[in-house]
């Protein structure tokens, strides 16, 4: 069956505060968003590459895979206003056979044990997102103070997100909503259940400065 990775890399990183957006930051010489693709590759050399990139870093991009000799077959589409937006635009890339995965390129830390598990899942069921449970305590804040929340049957939801082809496009025809958090939350409003499996605690997203030093931390760990 034909796999696809759609990564998601249309942001700017406003929190980061760099110069240029955080999927081009390096980690040990190498842009997190090659990281990412790499993880990808290396658990399939034929997985069907889409990156969502903001439309000012696609020429950056085209530039560096062509002076590091780096993923010379790939899709590369603009972000859209939102996370929604940027994965319909992948989506015409993806053809009605096939499991798709939808990744935040700044999760470079995806595990090859992990990458099978959801492909083993997602082989069974139409649609499988990683997860790990809360252990940390939960309030609610309001404006008169805060409340403890049960995290009992809480979970933090990780990418990539695996679907099969037809369903994942059917969904995203549906017209956006604010609700729409996350790829999950639109095949469920389609009417598809999703399979939770367990996921990752490395499988970090890398959003803020503290972030990238810890990323570059394991992956340097990771290469020992």
């Amino acid at each position: 069956m034909k796999r696809y990775a759609v990564i998601v890399a249309g942001g700017q990183g406003v929190r980061m505060g760099a110069d240029r957006p955080k999927q081009f930051l390096e980690i040990g010489g190498k842009p997190i968003l090659r990281h990412t693709v790499e993880r990808f590759l290396d658990f399939d050399p034929s997985m069907e590459i889409i990156l969502v990139l903001p439309s000012a870093g696609k020429a950056w991009w085209r530039d560096y895979c062509r002076t590091e000799g780096f993923l010379e077959r790939y899709s590369m589409v603009s972000g859209g206003i939102t996370r929604f937006h940027s994965v319909q635009n992948a989506l015409r890339f993806v053809g009605d056979e096939g499991i798709v995965a939808v990744h935040d390129g700044v999760r470079p830390m995806i595990g090859r044990e992990l990458l099978a598990r959801l492909f083993e899942a997602a082989a069974v069921s139409p649609a499988v997102v990683p997860a790990v449970p809360v252990v940390e305590s939960v309030r609610r804040v309001a404006e008169d103070g805060s409340v403890p929340v049960s995290r009992d049957g809480l979970v933090l939801v990780q990418t990539p997100q695996l679907f099969d082809a037809k369903i994942l496009k059917e969904a995203y025809r549906q017209p956006f909503s604010p609700d729409f958090t996350d790829d999950a939350s639109v095949v469920e409003a389609a009417g598809t259940p999703v399979r939770i499996i367990p996921g990752e605690r490395l499988n970090i997203k890398i959003t803020t400065p503290d972030d990238l030093a810890l990323a570059g931390k394991l992956l340097r760990l990771s290469s020992c």
